[in-house]
């Protein structure tokens, strides 16, 4: 998860998304117009569709509370993250670089790829998600959910004094993100150390933020990067990803990488050391961390 990728290669340049503009994402080639920011329409249908099919047991979670269950399906929640270990630990901040997919799944089924920073007993995610729960169609979108001050949300669909504040008229949770024009994303969720916010990046432009009031802590107790899958107990679970194990190479694997933290004085830690690979299920999805084995690039 740690890989270099190629500063200079064009395909990495013509990959990344721009670090001034997204209007390309959009049908008018622009976003919202200068200071405004995009509100997501919400039908009386999407709230049915996602309460009926889902409910609360449907959303996002860190996998530390989990049952490891190699040969079972015992879960309707799967992870194969890498996290950071237990112990006092204190987190200001974490990055990654995730591969984008679209992995195929059912009308009542969530797969996610997702840095999860926990703040105490609350925690925000944010990465890219398939999921007909919350949109109609299996279409890869980035997302960011929220749990604090007693609620749980997707996006700006929160009470008032719980989500994200959107801060960009070109970029929102909830966009599309083509993963044949878009092969990976950047993203960030760092705390700022004057105004105590947690802001979130997308290549390296912020996009939201949320007030340190919404938290009861002030700064992060654990961090994680990785899948989480989603289905009935009644349903086999989906693909993680682009649903094939690992076996070493970044053009066939599904991939986070460049993964970071920023510790409890604020110092940018590149190498991560305090981390441990988990998956709940071994039999349906694996992770495989190049601290521990190398990562061979294959032309």
């Amino acid at each position: 998860m740690r890989m270099p990728y190629l500063e200079g290669s064009t395909k990495h340049r013509r990959e990344k998304l721009s670090k001034k503009h997204f209007g390309h994402l959009w049908e008018n080639g622009v976003g919202c117009p200068i200071g405004t920011v995009p509100i997501l329409r919400v039908t009386k249908a999407d709230l049915l569709r996602l309460k009926s099919l889902g409910g609360d047991n449907s959303n996002p979670r860190g996998s530390w509370n989990n049952t490891y269950e190699p040969m079972l399906s015992g879960n309707d929640h799967h992870f194969a993250v890498t996290r950071t270990k237990r112990g006092p630990k204190l987190y200001n901040g974490a990055a990654m670089r995730v591969a984008i997919f679209t992995p195929p799944v059912e009308p009542n089924q969530i797969s996610s790829t997702r840095l999860h920073v926990q703040i105490g007993s609350e925690f925000i995610q944010a990465g890219w998600t398939v999921n007909p729960l919350l949109y109609p169609g299996v279409i890869t979108r980035l997302f960011v959910y929220t749990n604090a001050g007693g609620h749980q949300c997707y996006h700006s669909r929160c009470p008032d004094g719980a989500g994200m504040i959107l801060v960009r008229a070109d970029m929102a949770p909830g966009i599309p993100l083509d993963p044949q024009s878009i092969k990976a994303i950047d993203i960030a969720i760092t705390k700022d150390p004057t105004t105590g916010n947690w802001g979130l990046f997308v290549s390296n432009e912020e996009i939201g933020f949320w007030p340190s009031s919404r938290f009861k802590e002030s700064s992060g107790t654990r961090v994680e990067w990785g899948g989480e899958v989603y289905s009935p107990l009644s349903s086999p679970s989906p693909p993680m990803g682009n649903g094939r194990f690992p076996v070493g190479n970044p053009h066939y694997d599904s991939y986070i990488r460049d993964i970071s933290i920023i510790d409890g004085n604020y110092k940018t830690d590149n190498t991560v050391k305090n981390t441990e690979s988990y998956t709940d299920n071994s039999r349906g999805y694996k992770v495989r961390d190049s601290t521990q084995t190398w990562w061979k690039v294959r032309k």
